[in-house]
């Protein structure tokens, strides 16, 4: 197949055509209109073969993390996302593989009302990269610097299981059958955490979503807020495929340091902890509080019976 062909073939035929797309795909760039009174938010993210993801996996879950990775930084905004461009680097056209490939990404951005509107189609080794644009209302995005002494901290969903599930793969671990699927799903397809984060408007300070470790993530926020943290360790919250797995301190690191779970981690002030409760009664999505902002800085870490952890806490490094 030659690249039009691709691209006719698999992306250019969507089942979702936004009505703010005056032209998508097919000239040498896209029509679009931006919402009046919204800001506009814009992110990137490439993954590469062997690097993010496994060369043994699907090409459906590529596609399909491929737009969750990217929609989980609109969601750490509070963003609302509208339209993503497709940057594809492919060895050969196999047809089977895009036409999963095609299917995971479009299946998932039309679940977020979400319309492909151009990009680039290249011969070489396999990569991919999204660019996600969204929407928030002016001054209400979530921004790591907001963070303030005595808010409190929450993570969205568990801790670890893509980490675990990823060391499986590179059998460092062995699972049971029984919590396989469940932790590959965590894996290769992360839930993006979209509905949550546009909640979070006007009631959290801050927020950043979790890829390359809690600790590490958690850390970003303290650094551009300038302020500290209290985090209680046995408060963070396990997935019981992780616990089965392993022990306690095993599965505290993992939760602390491990990448992969884009999930949210926000902070929120006292005076508005009712009103989150209150927010988020309508979402499946769990979340939970494991510590507080401080104004000392740095990440201290402690038991609830008063002992300081003492364990890892580096995350992901890309170099």
């Amino acid at each position: 197949m030659h690249e039009f062909d691709i691209i006719t073939t698999y992306f250019t035929h969507q089942s979702l055509h936004r009505a703010d797309v005056i032209y998508g795909i097919g000239d040498d760039a896209a029509l679009v209109t931006a919402p009046l009174h919204q800001e506009l938010v814009i992110t990137t993210d490439t993954l590469v073969s062997g690097v993010h993801f496994p060369l043994s996996t699907s090409p459906y879950d590529i596609g399909y993390k491929s737009l969750a990775v990217n929609l989980s930084d609109l969601a750490a905004m509070g963003a609302t996302p509208a339209w993503i461009t497709l940057a594809l680097t492919i060895e050969q056209a196999d047809k089977q593989w895009l036409e999963a490939f095609s299917r995971g990404l479009l299946t998932l951005a039309k679940r977020y009302h979400i319309q492909l509107i151009g990009g680039d189609l290249t011969h070489g080794p396999l990569s991919i990269t999204i660019a996600a644009f969204g929407f928030a209302p002016p001054q209400q995005t979530l921004l790591r610097k907001n963070a303030k002494p005595g808010d409190l901290i929450y993570v969205t969903g568990t801790l670890g299981d893509a980490g675990l599930a990823l060391d499986h793969l590179k059998k460092n671990i062995q699972l049971n059958n029984q919590d396989q699927p469940y932790l590959m799903m965590r894996f290769n397809q992360p839930e993006p955490r979209v509905e949550t984060g546009e909640l979070l408007r006007n009631i959290a300070h801050a927020a950043i979503d979790i890829s390359d470790g809690l600790a590490a993530d958690l850390g970003h926020i303290l650094e551009q807020s300038k302020v500290g943290a209290t985090v209680y360790v046995d408060q963070l919250p396990l997935s019981p495929a992780l616990t089965r797995a392993l022990p306690q301190e095993e599965a505290i690191k993992f939760a602390l340091t491990k990448g992969d779970d884009y999930e949210l981690c926000f902070t929120v002030p006292i005076d508005k902890q009712a009103t989150l409760e209150k927010k988020l009664a309508s979402q499946t999505c769990p979340y939970t509080c494991i510590g507080s902002i401080t104004t000392q800085p740095g990440l201290l870490l402690y038991y609830q019976d008063g002992r300081q952890y003492h364990g890892k806490t580096a995350g992901y490094q890309h170099f």
